[in-house]
């Protein structure tokens, strides 16, 4: 039987993006810290921590000790460059560091902090959880995003039977057999799916209604187009980094989004499987750039694919911080405090 670190290796040779496993990550050093980003790490600092708090309140047997980088040092900053060095040299020698641990509690260490240096007591873990925030409503986002469906479907339904009855049918069949028949045969889930060129016919007030009709029919099948899911978003880079520190360590990798309201987990093994599958690409996963990443190669997995592992999170506390910089320059941004996660431990204890 295969061990995990070998099904990962294997779905990682096999995978279709080509994965580089030899990686040297470089990049140059960014000199300033923008607002941006000291909220979104301030947002990631609080959601690793009520990560480790939801497992450690629940949880009798297992701990969850923060492993990945917790320094306040931003660009800017005296030292950052020392500290971006030595950050790209561990990405290069380890992989990417995730951002818990978690222990039965007689393997962890006593004093609750995980030596980095200390590869027999890493090797331990049973699970490590690279977490991932996001500034949704997750529950909001899917109830908005399922009702405006319905009423783009509904609007797409209303404006087929207006097309296809006389006398705008005839003329519709007689224009452009194409989109004729296309409408002949649609209904509520084949307008996902639909597409079509609008004409823009204007020699007679049918022909001006009919492409007015088109018009309005191309604008909701846009909204159908639409991505409608939140997502899970590992950067393909990463896919390699991740690897490299799960071959050196053996631990089983999972990542975990946390939104405001819940968290949701999917293993690093589904990740690889999905992304590797073709036939869903534009379904459940996309692949873009994404801004938010630097513009890096992004795997976007519908969050449909995870487990809601936290199943109801109360809302921090948030401020704003000003930050001044070497040179006189104030930032402001916001810190997050509070709030607490409510585990699924039945759910972690099958994930373990």
């Amino acid at each position: 039987m295969r061990s995990y670190a070998e099904k990962i290796k294997s779905l990682i040779e096999h995978h279709p993006l080509e994965i580089d496993t030899k990686i040297q990550v470089e990049g140059k050093v960014p000199n300033l810290a923008a607002s941006v980003f000291l909220t979104n790490k301030a947002q990631g600092d609080w959601a690793e921590q009520l990560v480790i708090s939801a497992i450690n309140a629940v949880s009798p047997d297992y701990v969850a000790l923060p492993y990945g980088r917790a320094d306040s040092i931003a660009a800017g900053d005296e030292g950052f460059e020392d500290f971006y060095a030595n950050y790209q040299n561990e990405l290069n020698t380890i992989g990417k560091r995730p951002d818990i641990l978690i222990f039965r509690r007689q393997d962890a260490p006593a004093n609750g902090i995980v030596d980095v240096a200390d590869e027999v007591l890493v090797a331990k873990a049973k699970a490590a959880i690279e977490v991932r925030s996001s500034s949704f409503l997750s529950m909001k986002y899917m109830h908005f995003m399922e009702h405006r469906c319905q009423i783009a479907e509904g609007n797409c339904l209303q404006l087929r039977e207006e097309l296809l009855a006389e006398p705008y049918g005839s003329i519709l069949k007689q224009k452009s057999p194409n989109i004729y028949s296309l409408l002949s045969c649609s209904s509520a889930n084949t307008f996902h799916e639909l597409d079509f060129r609008a004409p823009s016919w204007s020699s007679s007030p049918a022909l001006q209604h009919i492409t007015a009709l088109l018009k309005q029919l191309k604008d909701n099948i846009k909204i159908l187009h639409k991505r409608e899911f939140l997502s899970i978003t590992p950067k393909v880079e990463d896919l390699a980094l991740v690897n490299r520190w799960v071959q050196r360590y053996q631990v089983p990798h999972y990542y975990l989004q946390v939104f405001f309201d819940r968290g949701y987990i999917i293993s690093f093994e589904d990740i690889l499987k999905i992304s590797s599958s073709p036939d869903l690409e534009g379904n459940i996963f996309f692949i873009e750039k994404d801004v938010k990443n630097q513009e890096k190669k992004t795997i976007k997995i519908n969050i449909s694919q995870s487990q809601p592992i936290i199943g109801k999170i109360e809302m921090p506390r948030h401020s704003s911080v000003m930050k001044e910089l070497a040179r006189g320059r104030l930032i402001f941004y916001v810190t997050f405090s509070g709030g607490k996660g409510f585990l699924d431990l039945n759910l972690l204890k099958q994930l373990l």
